[in-house]
């Protein structure tokens, strides 16, 4: 039989290995704009633009990997002084985590299932720990992993356009993302609240609630973004001199009230309870038109989910972030051996007919030994920070 005769392979021409090169070299900075996350350096700036608007941001592990290896770079890079995170699109920051996808993978015993949870809450952490200044720009909709992108950094800037939820337990799972730290630390009750009920919050009310800490009108976002990246050697003070002298000048909605000023009272004393069927006692005895509208939300909520919420949150406020995100990535693998996470997936977001049959159905078939078993400490090796 012949011999097969290799041809030589044609030489790239000087052009075509130019724009071969440059390619390559875009690729590294992570600026190719079909890329789910942005990475680049500008100025003194790290920029990090969350870049599927289809999806609303929702993020992904790979996302969450890339996050997270870029923030250690340039964590130990002297030119580099504060980050910037922000999504693409308009519409929003990050709805959330690609909960489909955990899903399915959960479903088929696929190891995502697993490691989802483990990078993003690694990522919450550095996030939550991080040595320079870290600026979210939460415009648009911030719910679930887009909270856990944002809420843990030093700043976060809303706009008129926010709309912040945490809304897990109408899908089988529970506020995760550090929830179990930063809601209860919140005044009064409004972290219980906002985190059993999944209660929308919308635009100036993210500041009031302390959620976020400065207000920005989102026209004037562009240019903020400018000023910062124009900072030369800044210290977190000098940055929130800037944040604060556009807060400042921020008039949209500023002689609106509170939107639960008006309900304090009754969060408060309601939400402090020590169980949920107290919560819903209390709800039911108050009577009030705020207090029928929770019940009927909560009606709607996964019975598992508001038991483990209201006890994650209970614990959480003593522990530190690194205690919650182990405790939180328990809780995590426990609702992914369950069924009311996959059947919140499959009413919310597969056949959207909003009618999720729970099980068990009722909080009082919810039993503690159940819920003490989804709170049993992980093994050393399961998870680490």
């Amino acid at each position: 039989m012949a011999a097969r005769v290799l041809k030589p392979l044609p030489r790239l021409k000087p052009l075509n290995r130019l724009q071969v090169i440059l390619q390559h070299v875009k690729m590294s900075q992570h600026t190719d704009s079909t890329a789910e996350v942005l990475l680049e350096k500008r100025g003194g700036a790290g920029v990090i633009t969350l870049n599927r608007p289809k999806v609303l941001n929702a993020l992904n592990i790979s996302m969450s990997q890339q996050i997270y290896s870029q923030l250690k770079t340039w964590e130990q890079d002297p030119e580099t002084f504060l980050i910037i995170i922000k999504g693409s699109g308009g519409k929003a920051f990050c709805a959330g985590g690609d909960i489909k996808a955990i899903s399915d993978a959960g479903k088929a015993g696929d190891r995502l299932a697993q490691d989802f949870f483990r990078q993003e809450y690694v990522l919450n952490n550095a996030i939550g720990t991080y040595r320079k200044p870290y600026v979210a720009l939460i415009d648009g909709i911030t719910m679930g992993g887009g909270v856990g992108l944002s809420v843990h950094g030093h700043f976060r800037v809303t706009t008129e356009k926010t709309l912040f939820a945490m809304p897990e337990t109408a899908i089988g799972l529970f506020p995760d993302v550090g929830g179990g730290y930063f809601l209860p630390r919140l005044s009064g009750k409004i972290g219980f609240y906002l985190g059993l009920t999944g209660a929308r919050l919308k635009g100036r009310d993210v500041l009031k609630a302390g959620i976020a800490t400065h207000f920005v009108e989102a026209e004037k976002l562009p240019a903020l973004e400018k000023d910062l990246i124009a900072l030369k050697s800044p210290s977190k003070e000098n940055i929130a001199d800037l944040l604060n002298s556009y807060h400042v000048k921020s008039k949209v909605d500023q002689e609106k009230e509170f939107v639960l000023d008006e309900h304090m009272e009754k969060i408060n004393s309601i939400f402090s309870a020590n169980s949920m069927e107290e919560i819903v006692k209390r709800l039911k005895q108050d009577g009030s038109p705020f207090a029928t509208k929770q019940l009927e939300t909560l009606n709607k909520m996964s019975p598992t989910s508001l038991k483990i919420t209201l006890r994650q949150l209970r614990e959480g406020a003593s522990m530190s972030l690194q205690e919650v995100l182990t405790m939180e990535y328990g809780l995590s693998q426990a609702c992914m051996q369950g069924h009311d996470f996959y059947e919140g997936v499959r009413a919310v977001l597969i056949d959207k007919d909003h009618s999720p049959r729970w099980k068990p159905a009722a909080l009082e078939e919810v039993s503690d030994e159940f819920v003490d078993n989804c709170f049993k400490p992980l093994r050393s090796n399961d998870f680490r920070l």
